[in-house]
């Protein structure tokens, strides 16, 4: 059994009160700075995505919210995950620097990696002036703690309705044997990657130890069924050409994989295994499917747009060393 850590203790500086939220009957004080997240929050920490020591606040003497940093984390961990709520009011930029550097003291154990920090955007941010003036502080605020531009990725999605590519008798499709094949084929995929954080583990680790921590972090932890995932074999010789994990995650349906091994890209394979992880998705119920790609991985983004799906969003991911 994990033992609940004890609330932090509050630290007050230049009268700003730093403190974690006490609950989920401060949900709505955590929320009175907006962004897109605000309405998942309370669901979130009922369901342990999220937790109060994880979600903190900058008050001023009259408890008017100046700041607020919080941390997302696997359902039933303590550890964060991802830091993807970083909020401050005009001219508030150093307020917000405290914040993060004092909840990050308390959050990150000492000599360890912070965990990434990550942003959604509308499409075309850079050139919308008061999308830059909200996100343009938060950004400064991590680089100035240390963490440096890592990734720019798309938000893609898919509604029903919208027509998806059909079978061109090139490819036939059949759901994944089980962990192995799937680690095996993922350990294949990965050579000559686009993606940046495959290539950021490929620095660290082999590529099948790369590829068994993505089943074992991400993979496994899909509770829909495993016939989703389709493996894509030539038809003519019957030799994998490429798999898509098709879930749904905590929020909706999602392409949570693509990939092509080496020896078949350039084909045009890859929009149409996409768009047989599509309809897999669309025949249980889905109004909509959600994927993502890097900005630079062109081929990827490109496949996408030919399966039907439309960029939505941005995500800018920034990263310490």
């Amino acid at each position: 059994m994990t033992a609940v850590p004890a609330p932090p203790s509050p630290s007050t500086t230049d009268g700003i009160v730093l403190r974690p939220i006490t609950g989920p009957d401060e949900v709505q004080l955590f929320n009175r700075l907006p962004y897109l997240f605000n309405h998942e929050i309370a669901g979130d920490l009922a369901s342990g995505r999220r937790r109060p020591e994880l979600l903190w606040t900058a008050l001023d003497a009259d408890g008017r919210l100046l700041a607020r940093v919080g941390w997302w984390c696997p359902p039933g961990s303590t550890e964060p995950l991802l830091l993807d709520v970083l909020d401050h009011l005009p001219r508030h930029r150093a307020t917000a620097e405290a914040l993060l550097r004092h909840a990050l003291a308390v959050v990150v154990p000492e000599g360890a990696v912070p965990p990434k920090y990550t942003r959604f955007l509308p499409a075309g941010w850079r050139a919308d002036p008061a999308v830059r003036a909200a996100v343009d502080g938060p950004l400064a605020v991590v680089e100035r703690l240390g963490a440096v531009p890592f990734v720019e990725r798309l938000r893609l999605e898919w509604r029903a309705g919208t027509p998806v590519p059909g079978p061109t008798g090139r490819l036939r499709f059949r759901p994944a044997a089980g962990e192995a094949e799937v680690v095996d084929l993922c350990t294949g995929i990965l050579t000559g990657t686009l993606d940046a954080h495959s290539r950021d583990d490929l620095r660290r680790m082999t590529a099948r130890e790369a590829a068994q921590l993505q089943y074992d972090e991400e993979f496994a932890h899909y509770t829909t069924p495993r016939a989703w995932w389709r493996v894509a074999e030539s038809a003519g010789t019957g030799e994998p050409v490429g798999l898509v994990v098709a879930a749904r995650n905590a929020y909706r349906p999602i392409i949570a994989y693509l990939g092509v091994l080496p020896a078949h890209r350039g084909r045009g394979h890859a929009e149409e295994i996409l768009a047989e992880g599509t309809r897999v998705l669309a025949a249980a119920g889905a109004d909509t499917v959600r994927a993502s790609t890097d900005v630079g991985n062109t081929p990827m983004a490109a496949a996408f747009g030919r399966a039907g799906y439309t960029v939505f969003e941005h995500e800018y991911v920034m990263a310490w060393g």
